[in-house]
């Protein structure tokens, strides 16, 4: 307007958005200089850990993974130190969580699935060899007895030896026996009760002679007196083979992992190699495997969407009743219904476990007068109980779901279908049900996911049994394949396989994933039909 000075004054002025912004970043107030000193800082300790990470994967010749840390410490200490990349500074953090928890599992889990990854084969070529001449010796006959102390550094003990021309030495079972003056300063001495008291430990401590693993080792009973103890299986660097001293007998490489004989013979522990594809094809060639993995493949989905619909129909049964508007005492029943999902289903599986014994269970000895129905041991029987047992756990979050998803329903268009005259359930079906999928369907998929691999309600309530006769694997009626990998995976009687355990996760992954992708695509055609 004329004779209206409309110009701001500075200081009276409105800061804009980006001048705050900036302000934040200036380094020449107090905040600014508290904002400079926590990144240093935090920077400063990520750079610390990098460079002990560093080291470590420098020692493990891990070339392929020092090389992604590096570039990855690299563009994080790049994103924050450069001024702007406000964006980056944000998403950097869960980005990096993310590579951790989910990139980092499924390729780390994909590679070991190529591996020869168990019980003989989980460390490097160098270890299985220094283990097999350490778990082959026997004493040398004529070996002179050392005079020895043993010592102590909090967990790790060692051997102050005098050597029969009265020369001292200290070696652990990681360090040669060396040469000293006297013994070590940061080194105890254990007295005969603490000798007695660590027996196992000092039974098991055995100190090389010298770098040369052939040589053999010292080791003490007492505590007062070593020995030399040779292996009987003697190793040829340059030919890379053992050879038994006692029966002439050569075991070389076999390519896979391990020291072989002509018959076959292998020794133990192996080492981790990659076998490619290996793994998969005796997932689907092998009969010991095959046969249980189909059926166990079958019962999970079955127990998977049987679950889902279980949960499903009571929880909606329940927020129908339980929303109807003349109902009293809603809230004490909401409360009881949602008990179940409150209690930990570890525990749960475990009460209901007791409760279904044959023969000492509540149910047959309270319920049933006495009876005697084999609920966990029969196959059929144990399933039907599975489903019910995690219908229990589950149904008090899908009563949540579907009232929050009812509750929201606008109340005009189910007027409006009964003053068309249609019935309550005719308005069930053509109005609330397809309303009601639309917000629930996601949840549904999740569900089915999140049993496709539930562990603790098989494993708390019946291990996978009763176990399937035909097949060598500890594997039974009502294992999934989540249960079926952890056997596998960590021991069922025939050792751990960790390869194969990985190749069956991954393909649990593709199964889950192709699912999970139909199902959305699904849902997506259930929005745009509504």
């Amino acid at each position: 307007m004329p004779g209206v000075n409309t110009e701001q004054n500075p200081s009276e002025r409105q800061m804009r958005p980006k001048h705050r912004a900036g302000k934040m970043f200036d380094f020449s107030t107090p905040g600014g200089i508290v904002a400079l000193l926590i990144k240093v800082l935090l920077l400063g300790i990520i750079d610390a850990v990098a460079v002990v990470a560093v080291y470590v994967l420098i020692g493990k010749e891990q070339w392929i993974a020092l090389a992604v840390f590096v570039v990855l410490v690299a563009l994080v200490n790049l994103i924050y130190l450069k001024p702007g990349l406000l964006p980056a500074k944000y998403l950097t953090p869960g980005l990096f969580f993310l590579l951790i928890f989910q990139v980092f599992v499924i390729i780390y889990t994909g590679y070991i699935a190529f591996t020869n990854a168990g019980d003989a084969h989980n460390s490097t070529k160098s270890d299985a060899i220094e283990q097999i001449i350490r778990t082959s010796q026997d004493r040398v006959p004529d070996s002179p007895a050392y005079t020895v102390q043993v010592l102590s550094n909090g967990n790790e003990l060692g051997l102050l030896v005098m050597e029969p021309g009265g020369d001292l030495a200290f070696g652990t079972a990681e360090q040669p026996l060396e040469e000293v003056n006297a013994s070590p300063s940061s080194w105890q001495q254990l007295n005969l009760s603490q000798i007695i008291s660590a027996q196992d430990e000092v039974l098991a401590l055995q100190v090389p002679v010298s770098n040369d693993v052939n040589e053999g080792t010292l080791r003490t009973s007492d505590g007062q007196n070593a020995y030399v103890f040779i292996s009987s299986l003697a190793y040829d660097e340059a030919a890379d083979s053992f050879t038994d001293t006692a029966t002439g007998t050569v075991y070389t490489d076999d390519g896979r992992g391990a020291f072989r004989s002509e018959d076959g013979k292998a020794l133990t522990p192996g080492w981790r190699v990659v076998i490619g594809g290996d793994n998969f094809a005796y997932v689907f060639t092998d009969a010991q495997i095959r046969d249980p993995l189909l059926r166990v493949t079958v019962w999970t989905f079955v127990f998977a969407l049987g679950s889902t619909l279980l949960v499903f129909a009571l929880g909606l049964l329940l927020a129908l009743v339980l929303n109807h508007p003349t109902l009293r005492g809603k809230k004490i029943y909401r409360v009881l219904v949602v008990l179940p999902y409150a209690f930990p289903a570890y525990l749960t599986g475990l009460v209901w476990a007791g409760m279904l014994n044959e023969q000492f269970g509540f149910i047959n000895e309270v319920l049933l007068g006495g009876a005697e129905i084999p609920w966990l041991s029969d196959p059929m029987l144990a399933r039907i109980s599975v489903l019910l047992v995690n219908m229990w756990l589950g149904y008090g979050y899908m009563f949540l779901v579907c009232t929050g998803a009812l509750q929201s329903l606008p109340e005009d268009i189910v007027e409006a279908g009964t003053v068309d005259g249609a019935s309550g359930w005719r308005i069930f079906r053509s109005i609330k049900l397809p309303l009601l999928l639309v917000a629930v369907a996601p949840l549904l998929i999740a569900t089915f996911a999140f049993n496709f691999n539930n562990f603790g309600v098989i494993y708390m309530l019946t291990r996978g049994n009763p176990r399937f006769s035909d097949t060598t694997l500890d594997v039974g009626a009502t294992d999934i394949m989540i249960t079926m990998v952890y056997k596998v995976a960590f021991g069922s009687g025939g050792g751990r396989d960790l390869g194969l355990a990985s190749a069956l996760s991954i393909l649990i992954f593709i199964i889950v994933t192709i699912v999970a992708v139909a199902s959305f695509r699904r849902t997506k055609a259930l929005e745009d039909l509504n």
